[in-house]
C-alpha cells in the first residue's frame, strides 16, 4: 500500500536520479528504494536554515584520516574481479544504510552539498562521517539544521504516538529485524519487508554477488554469495548465515543487515553494512585452537548452571583480515575494528559465530589513538604494560565473548531472546558483557594454564584494558560502546579495581582487586541477560553510564589526540 505522499516522493526521486539541480558529489540513495516508499514530506528542508554548530571544524578534525591500503599483490586476476563486484555491492549497502539512518537523506544531502559557508569543507566531511546531520559522539546532537534525530532513525514513521509504539511492540511483523515500519493510505502502521522497501538496491546488490560468485574459484565463497543474493530477495538470511560460517577464502565479505544499534527506539531493526576483506591464513590458523576453549569458558562462567548455554555451537572460526572497503552501519561514526557475527541465535546454537579481526584498522587505532591516550592518563609506572598485543587480545576475546552466555531464553513458558527482552538497553548491556567477559576470559584461561599468553599477561592485559576504556568512552556516553565503557570504568573505580591519583590526574590498576571486581560486574550483567531483566538493565545504565568529574577531567586532557579514524580506501578511491 502506498503512503499519502508517494506520488510527490516519486517525482522527487526521479528529479534526483537524473541529476536535476543535484550538486556534484551527492550520492542519491533513493535510487535503491522502491518508488512507493521513498520518503515524503521533505519540503520543510527547502526553507531550512543550515546553521552549523560552533567548533564544527574541530569535531571533524577529531577523526584522523587513514589511508587503508592492504597489500593485494598476491591476489589473482579473478580475485581482483571478485573484489570489484563485492565493493560495488558494499557501496549499495552504504547508500541503503543512509536511507535507514536519516529521513529525507537525499533532500538534506543536496542542501548540505550546496552550502557555501566558511565551514563548508568541515560540514561536508562531518555529514559524510555521521551519515547525516547528527553527531554520533555528542548524543546525536544536530551539528547542522538544528532539528532532533528521531529515536528510531528512519526505521519508523516520525509521528509515532504512545499508542503506536505499543502497537509496534506487540506486532511480530513490525518487530521483525528485516522490516521498515510505515503508514498506509489510511494512516495505519504496516510492516514493509526490506526486500520490498529496498527492492531496487537489493536486486542490484544480488547481481553483484552473483557476478562475484561466478568469478571466484573458491566453492565456499561462491556458495555463500549465491545464498546471500537469494536472501536479499527473500528476507530469509538463515541459510546464507550458515554458509558464511564455512567460508574459507583469501577474499571474504560480510554483507547485509546485521546490527540493531541504529534503532534507538526499540533495538529491533537491522542496519545494512559491508566489510570487504583479504584474509591472512597463517595468522588465522594460529588462533584456530582458541575456539576449543569456548565450552570450558561457558561451563566456568560466574553464573548459575541453569542459565549456562552449554549446548551452543562452538565451531566459531576466527579470521585475521585486512580491510579493503567498508560501507553502511560500520562506517558511520566510530570505525569497527572487529566483529562477531551472525547474530541469529539459531546459527549460534548450531555453529557458534565467526570472529573477524581487522588487523590494519586495529594497528592504526593503537598507533594514532590508544598509545597516545595511555601516555597521558596512565600512571607512568604502569605505562610499560600497554602494548598492541594486549589490545589485539582483548579485541579478540571481546568478540569471542559475544558467543558466550545467554542467548535464547524461556521466560514464563514463552520462547524469546535476550535481545528482545532487553530492547533498547540490549546494545549497551551486550557490549558491556563482551568487554568484561573478554578481559575475564584471558585471565581465567591464563590462570588455568589452558592457553599460552605473553609473559606478564596478568599485568599487560588489565592496564591495556584500562587505557582502552578511555579510548572507547570518547565515542559518546549515549552510544552503546561508550555507555558500556562508562559502566565498566565507574564500576571498577567505585569498587577499587582501578585507582585515581588526584595529584597527577592519572589512573592505575589495583592488581589485587581488579579481577574480583571484574567478576562481580560480569555476574550482574549475565544474570540480567539470563533473566531478560529489562528493569535491572535500565538500573545499571542509570547508575553507572555517566561521566564522573575525574573522567571528564581526564578526557579534557586528550583533546589533541584523535577520537577515531576516517578511512580512505586507496584501492577504491572516492567510494
Amino acid at each position: 500500500m502506498l503512503r499519502k505522499w508517494s506520488i510527490a516522493a516519486l517525482v522527487l526521486a526521479t528529479m534526483l536520479a537524473v541529476g536535476c539541480g543535484e550538486p556534484e558529489g551527492v550520492d542519491v540513495v533513493n535510487q535503491w528504494v522502491a518508488p512507493q516508499w521513498i520518503d515524503g514530506g521533505c519540503e520543510y528542508l527547502d526553507d531550512l536554515a543550515l546553521t552549523t554548530v560552533e567548533g564544527l571544524a574541530e569535531r571533524a578534525e577529531a577523526y584522523a584520516v587513514v589511508k587503508v591500503s592492504p597489500d593485494l599483490s598476491g591476489l589473482s586476476e579473478s580475485e581482483h574481479g571478485v573484489l570489484d563486484e563485492l565493493v560495488a555491492a558494499g557501496k549499495i549497502m552504504q547508500d541503503m544504510f543512509r536511507a535507514q539512518a536519516t529521513p529525507c537523506y537525499d533532500a538534506l544531502a543536496t542542501r548540505v552539498a550546496a552550502y557555501n559557508g566558511a565551514d563548508e569543507a568541515a560540514l561536508d566531511r562531518y555529514f559524510e562521517i555521521n551519515a547525516g546531520p547528527w553527531d554520533r559522539r555528542m548524543h546525536h546532537e544536530a551539528f547542522v539544521g538544528g532539528f532532533e534525530r528521531p529515536e528510531g532513525a528512519n526505521f519508523y514513521p516520525q509521528d509515532l504516538t504512545r499508542a503506536d509504539r505499543d502497537a509496534i511492540a506487540a506486532d511480530s511483523a513490525m518487530t521483525d529485524l528485516f522490516t521498515m515500519v510505515r503508514r498506509d493510505l489510511d494512516g495505519e502502521l504496516v510492516a514493509v519487508s526490506y526486500s520490498e522497501y529496498f527492492g531496487p538496491g537489493l536486486a542490484q546488490a544480488a547481481t553483484h554477488l552473483r557476478n562475484a560468485a561466478a568469478l571466484t574459484d573458491n566453492a565456499s565463497l561462491a556458495a555463500f554469495l549465491n545464498a546471500r543474493a537469494d536472501a536479499f530477495l527473500s528476507d530469509d538470511y538463515f541459510e546464507s548465515d550458515m554458509l558464511w560460517m564455512d567460508v574459507d577464502s583469501r577474499v571474504e565479505v560480510t554483507i547485509g543487515p546485521y546490527e540493531v544499534y541504529e534503532d534507538g527506539l526499540f533495538g529491533y531493526k537491522a542496519a545494512f553494512e559491508a566489510f570487504v576483506t583479504v584474509t591472512d591464513p597463517a595468522e588465522s590458523d594460529k588462533l584456530a585452537s582458541y575456539k576449543d576453549a569456548l565450552p570450558w569458558l561457558e561451563a566456568n562462567l560466574p553464573l548459575a548452571d541453569e542459565h549456562k548455554n552449554l549446548d551452543r555451537g562452538s565451531e566459531s572460526p576466527i579470521r585475521v583480515v585486512d580491510l579493503v572497503y567498508s560501507g553502511g552501519d560500520t562506517r558511520a561514526g566510530i570505525q569497527t575494528i572487529a566483529f562477531n557475527l551472525p547474530n541469529d541465535e539459531r546459527v549460534r546454537e548450531a555453529k557458534g559465530s565467526k570472529k573477524v579481526l581487522m588487523r590494519n584498522i586495529m594497528n592504526a587505532k593503537f598507533d594514532k589513538i590508544l598509545l597516545p591516550i595511555a601516555e597521558v592518563v596512565i600512571d607512568p609506572a604502569q605505562l610499560q604494560y600497554v602494548n598492541p598485543g594486549s589490545f589485539f587480545g582483548h579485541t579478540l576475546w571481546h568478540e569471542m565473548s559475544h558467543g558466550l552466555g545467554p542467548g535464547q531464553l524461556v521466560i514464563d513458558g514463552r520462547e524469546t531472546e535476550v535481545r528482545l527482552e532487553l530492547k533498547d538497553t540490549y546494545a549497551t548491556i551486550e557490549e558491556a558483557k563482551a568487554d568484561v567477559m573478554g578481559m575475564w576470559d584471558i585471565l581465567k584461561l591464563h590462570q588455568a594454564g589452558r592457553l599460552e599468553f605473553a609473559e606478564g599477561i596478568e599485568k599487560l592485559q588489565p592496564v591495556t584494558y584500562l587505557a582502552g576504556m578511555f579510548r572507547s568512552v570518547r565515542f559518546g556516553i549515549n552510544e552503546a560502546h561508550g555507555q558500556a565503557n562508562a559502566i565498566q570504568f565507574n564500576y571498577l573505580l567505585d569498587h577499587g579495581g582501578i585507582e585515581y591519583d588526584e595529584a597527577s590526574g592519572q589512573f592505575s590498576v589495583n592488581f589485587d582487586r581488579f579481577q574480583p571486581v571484574l567478576e562481580l560486574l560480569l555476574n550482574e550483567v549475565l544474570v540480567m541477560e539470563a533473566e531478560g531483566d529489562y528493569d535491572a538493565a535500565q538500573a545499571l545504565i542509570t547508575e553507572y553510564a555517566h561521566m564522573p568529574q575525574v573522567l571528564a577531567d581526564a578526557l579534557a586532557r586528550l583533546e589533541a589526540i584523535p577520537v577515531d579514524i576516517q578511512s580512505e580506501f586507496s584501492h577504491y578511491p572516492g567510494l
